[in-house]
């Protein structure tokens, strides 16, 4: 699992920033969140292909957020997709999607499924889940939680050894869930392989002002993304237009337990994101200021 921090401005592209889009890359497919005008250009600069792209989730509808869409679904046709897509966002999702693709001239050959997301719904797909959450913006706004599904225990082997099971395809069998049969014994997979493991946690804020119900989405994630559009300082103006400062987003990070803070949405004003970072780092030291391109390996836990 990987994330690629395709956009990481807030309200118009600067010369360093491009508006908000965050990639997912799991095993063959992206998933993507939010698709700010130029994202399909960032993927040319990226290590990924928007051809990829197997579900968009939009956190709202302000221009930065979904303008991206028509010219990212266009050149998807012009590259003789055939895929079905999926795009997902908060209420009106369906409306203003369909709408905004009836633009110009232009039909799309592959299918493309619009649903509206509602506050604390889990769409459940085949090896992850994503959660939403509403947050606290100006305009209705979700915020997301990819959840990989729990994995397998470890297996022990030198348990199976000692209960006088050979190495062999008789540990692939235990390992992926069947019970064997042993000279006329039955082993069943629990007396070989340990407890399950949780997968890997990603959340992602959309533009909020601090949620209580973004810290519990984020509880215990391993990354979390987070609206940090102006520092501490002007704290009262983010909040004003409904965003976080840079301590607002370590502050939500530090009650929600993540174990990785990367601050997005940063205003066009601030060239250099060492005051953000070292900002929000007083408050929860493991934060980066995301930078457009930059990937990040999601490791899974032991």
């Amino acid at each position: 699992m990987k994330l690629i921090f395709l956009g990481t401005g807030g309200s118009w592209p600067s010369k360093t920033r491009n508006v908000p889009s965050i990639a997912i890359k799991y095993e063959s497919e992206v998933i993507l969140f939010d698709c700010g005008e130029g994202t399909q250009r960032q993927f040319m600069h990226s290590t990924l292909s928007f051809m990829q792209i197997s579900r968009i989730f939009i956190s709202h509808f302000h221009g930065d957020h979904f303008l991206g869409l028509p010219g990212l679904i266009q050149s998807m046709y012009l590259n003789e997709r055939s895929d079905p897509l999926e795009i997902y966002g908060p209420k009106g999702a369906e409306h203003i999607i369909s709408n905004l693709l009836k633009l110009g001239y232009f039909t799309p050959s592959y299918d493309i499924i619009i649903q509206d997301v509602e506050d604390g719904q889990t769409l459940k797909f085949d090896k992850y889940s994503v959660s939403a959450c509403s947050v606290n913006h100006n305009v209705p706004t979700l915020a997301y939680a990819l959840e990989e599904f729990e994995r397998p225990g470890l297996f022990n082997k030198p348990r199976a050894l000692e209960l006088g099971i050979p190495e062999g395809p008789l540990f692939g069998r235990l390992q992926k869930g069947e019970s064997i049969d042993l000279d006329g014994k039955e082993i069943t997979p629990d007396m070989v392989m340990g407890p399950p493991r949780r997968g890997r946690k990603f959340v992602y804020s959309g533009d909020t002002r601090p949620s209580k119900s973004l810290i519990k989405l984020a509880s215990d994630c391993d990354v979390l993304v987070h609206d940090s559009t102006f520092d501490a300082e002007l704290e009262q103006k983010a909040n004003d237009y409904g965003h976080s400062s840079t301590k607002q987003a370590a502050e939500i990070a530090a009650k929600a337990g993540a174990k990785q803070l990367f601050l997005v949405h940063i205003s066009p004003r601030y060239e250099d994101p060492e005051l953000l970072e070292s900002q929000a780092q007083t408050v929860f030291p493991n934060t980066k200021t995301a930078s457009d391109l930059m990937e990040v390996e999601i490791k899974l836990m032991k």
